[in-house]
């Protein structure tokens, strides 16, 4: 490597990059090449189609980053198609980040308990120290101490903090400047990783705004939540480009299967997408509905405000309501092996009907 692109290393977003990574050329799969012709015999794939497949194109190796899905998820969150990696759901892109930037056995990263176990499950996974700044509880609020956050990660050298905004499961907004004088104060030491799976409810700005001026900030998006697409696992990080490229590198060679691209960019299209927004907007209201009439139930100690598609809630017999709801066929996730949660459940907000089963069957002590 000349010694522009190592001033550049030591300089921009790649001096968070993994020295032994940070050349690497990852491996180049039959499609990594934009090549022309009419019959392909370079993936040694199959000359016939499976008689299963009715259009015969299941033989063949999808594109690993179809450039008009790139495009339509940069137009989404309003970055450069350069500046995105779309892959499977946001757990790749947590997995991809930990692998590229933590040395094995030498790095952490930071989290804020309770939150998003992924970020803990992927550095454990590649043998990084996990670093816990918890959260902190007020009322009917759960806070993020950024302060303590930056003091952890210069004192044991962690090399990527993850925070999640909304939070889940606290349902919390991180505020864009405390994040951003964060990440300014990490500048070469750490990258500052938001992870905006359930920003849509919260109808606020998204963190890759801050990207053009605090380089060592990456947001992770996905078509999981907001869009209804959880079974076809797109995911996405936006950062520096040249972050991306590094990231891209370490991708496997073929992560979005073509159907899931296909349905992807349906989901997309302008009639598909207005309804979306529709569909969010009815979400938002039928969560802040739940959080009132939740906290006014018998059982229910305290019901925290959310900005994401579920609530949280305390309850003086969590078990029991936890039962309760499970009888009547309702399914909600038990929080109460997470740290601080020992009496909580989080409910996700389902159609006007669900919300009012739930209620009904809370409100209906046995």
């Amino acid at each position: 490597m000349n010694a522009v692109v190592n001033e550049n290393i030591a300089t921009g977003p790649l001096a968070l990059v993994r020295e032994d990574l940070r050349d690497f050329g990852g491996y180049r799969s039959a499609r990594s090449d934009r090549l022309q012709g009419e019959i392909w015999l370079n993936a040694n794939e199959s000359p016939w189609p499976n008689p299963s497949d009715a259009d015969g194109m299941l033989r063949r190796y999808p594109d690993p980053q179809p450039q008009a899905l790139r495009e339509a998820l940069a137009a989404l969150y309003d970055c450069a198609p350069e500046q995105l990696l779309a892959g499977r759901g946001s757990d790749e892109g947590i997995d991809l980040l930990v692998r590229a930037v933590c040395r094995p056995g030498g790095d952490a990263i930071v989290v804020s308990t309770p939150t998003f176990g992924m970020y803990a499950v992927s550095a454990r996974l590649h043998g990084t120290r996990v670093i816990d700044v918890p959260l902190r509880e007020n009322d009917r609020e759960w806070r993020c101490d950024f302060a303590a956050i930056g003091d952890a990660a210069l004192a044991q050298g962690a090399r990527i903090v993850f925070l999640c905004s909304p939070g889940n499961p606290t349902g919390a907004l991180l505020p864009l400047d405390a994040i951003a004088a964060l990440a300014r104060r990490l500048e070469d030491q750490a990258l500052v990783v938001v992870d905006e799976a359930y920003i849509e409810f919260a109808d606020a700005p998204s963190a890759t705004q801050l990207i053009a001026t605090c380089r060592n900030v990456a947001v992770l998006r996905t078509l999981s939540k907001a869009h209804a697409l959880a079974a076809a696992r797109i995911g996405v990080v936006v950062a520096d480009a040249a972050l991306i490229e590094v990231l891209r590198r370490c991708q496997a060679p073929y992560p979005l299967p073509a159907a899931c691209t296909d349905e992807a960019l349906r989901a997309l299209a302008t009639e598909a997408a207005s309804r979306t927004r529709s569909r969010i907007g009815i979400v938002r209201a039928e969560r802040d509905a739940l959080e009132e009439k939740l906290a006014e139930l018998p059982g229910v100690r305290r019901v925290y405000a959310s900005r994401a598609n579920f609530v949280l809630a305390r309850f003086d017999d969590a078990q029991s309501a936890f039962d309760r709801l499970l009888d009547a066929g309702i399914v909600v996730r038990d929080m109460r092996a997470a740290p601080g949660l020992g009496d909580a459940l989080r409910i996700s907000v389902g159609t006007p009907q669900q919300n009012a089963t739930v209620l009904s069957v809370l409100e209906s002590r046995a």
